[in-house]
């Protein structure tokens, strides 16, 4: 197979057989030169130990762990690594890893411990030596070599046919490693691919084993499920697995329950609004906090729903309960503080009010709520909620709202955003720091933003001169 590769991953293919060592490109990158992606992400397989290969690879090659994985770094990129065939004794008591870990003898022995067939091929040397042929092009330098591919899972034909199935039995693979459930949702998000019938229906019946996997590894996967560039459909696999039920049963609580009532422009129950809004916000916005902010803005509606008498349906206080169920699944998932302070911020304020009569401190307390770094990632979610709910994108209310949002910013705040302080009172009035210094800050303060004073330096002492006499 004639393949164009960086440089640097033909480099240490030749060094490896240059000390008589076996190694081969596997994972994801070969999964992305089959489907004529490029490949980023660079994983290697070898007959090595490691402490062999630390002999002979650069003095900042390091191996930290007791996988076997040597970690090569590189002047771009993130660094290869480079795992010892390995081969598997004894069970999974954790369900996430091995109990114990041999050096494997061979390629097979390694490929056949792999989770999906789609990952559990290799690229290799055609005869003893990776045969290049020196067409280097910069940047970065490239160069065309002959590998072969091993296949022993028919991985090549699942990747042809869009289709993702375990390496063996699925439920032997999902015992092993629960994780592994997690990442054929996200993997088959992100290739666009089905899920193989048993190995779905294997997935439906080892869920619950979920349950043992760090909430941060579960986290990891959901946000990459999240990036996709179709995360509706990961979500939609997430239901149909049962595993959004336990990770985050507060958002499965949504299907179902109605708001489509006189007078109000929903035509969608909760959980199907909140798919919508996911898919149009994804048009976007890339962030998956963002993304995830919008899929859950309206968590709280379940738990706050009301049927008036004359049939309107109603949700009060639905933003400040939401934020609440936010911080909590914030909190089992493991978020970062910033991740969770953003979620939080996005839920609890996205039930803002837009009409042109809104004064100028409505729309500063708006700002201060949501902060200023936030307020675009707000405007997508509300375009997200809106065509969500098969309203159309914006509104000329909307519109203004937005230029009246970049017209206020240029408005100080707070005291210290002021153009002077109180060295500047002190100077001018030639008295010490004091109540009267306050007072006088305070005054030009709700001068500037309620008669708009000029937030000037030299008219702002021309004030105090004023005053004074």
């Amino acid at each position: 197979m004639k393949l164009t590769l960086p440089k640097s991953v033909t480099d240490v293919m030749e060094l490896f057989e240059k000390n008589n060592f076996e190694i081969y490109i596997v994972g994801g990158a070969v999964r992305d030169l089959l489907m004529c992606k490029e490949a980023t992400d660079w994983d290697f397989t070898t007959n090595a130990t490691p402490d062999e290969m630390l002999k002979f690879l650069s003095a900042d090659a390091y191996y930290t762990n007791s996988f076997g994985t040597v970690g090569f770094p590189q002047e771009e990129g993130t660094p290869f690594e480079i795992t010892t065939y390995r081969t598997e004794h004894g069970g999974y008591s954790d369900n996430r890893r091995p109990d114990e870990v041999k050096w494997g003898t061979s390629l097979e022995e390694d490929l056949k411990r792999r989770d999906f067939t789609v990952n559990a091929m290799a690229l290799g040397v055609t005869g003893n030596k990776v045969q290049v042929t020196r067409e280097e092009k910069e940047p970065p330098q490239l160069v065309t070599c002959h590998l072969s591919l091993i296949d022993l899972f028919a991985g090549q034909k699942d990747l042809d046919e869009k289709i993702l199935r375990t390496v063996g039995d699925a439920h032997d693979r999902f015992s092993e490693d629960a994780l592994r459930m997690m990442r054929a949702v996200r993997i088959a998000t992100e290739l666009g691919f089905t899920i193989e019938e048993s190995t779905l229906e294997a997935i439906k019946t080892n869920a619950q084993l979920l349950n043992k996997i760090s909430r941060e590894r579960v986290r990891d996967e959901l946000f990459k499920i999240l990036a996709s560039k179709d995360p509706v459909d990961g979500i939609n696999l997430l239901r149909e697995t049962g595993i959004l039920q336990l990770i985050i049963p507060e958002l499965e609580k949504a299907f179902g329950v109605e708001q489509k009532s006189p007078g109000r422009h929903h035509i969608y129950d909760v959980g199907t609004h909140l798919l919508n809004s996911l898919a149009a916000v994804s048009e976007r916005n890339p962030d998956p906090i963002v993304r995830f902010a919008t899929l859950i803005h309206d968590i709280g509606k379940p738990q706050t729903f009301r049927k008036l008498d004359t049939g309107t349906i109603t949700f009060y206080n639905h933003e400040v309960v939401g934020a609440s169920i936010a911080k909590r699944i914030a909190d089992r998932l493991r978020f970062s503080n910033e991740q969770k302070e953003k979620l939080w911020r996005l839920v609890r304020f996205h039930q803002f009010t837009v009409t042109e009569t809104q004064t100028d401190s409505a729309l500063r307390r708006f700002i201060v709520n949501v902060t200023p770094e936030l307020l675009n990632d707000m405007i997508d979610l509300r375009v997200g909620d809106r065509l969500g709910s098969g309203s159309t994108e914006t509104s000329w209310r909307t519109e203004e709202f937005k230029k009246r949002l970049i017209e206020v910013q240029k408005q100080p705040f707070a005291i210290r955003d002021l153009k002077i302080s109180g060295n500047d009172v002190m100077e001018l009035l030639k008295i010490p720091a004091g109540p009267k210094v306050g007072e006088i800050l305070n005054d030009l303060f709700r001068q500037v933003v309620e008669e708009g004073l000029e937030n000037e330096k030299e008219v702002l002492l021309k004030k105090i001169e004023e005053t004074i006499q």
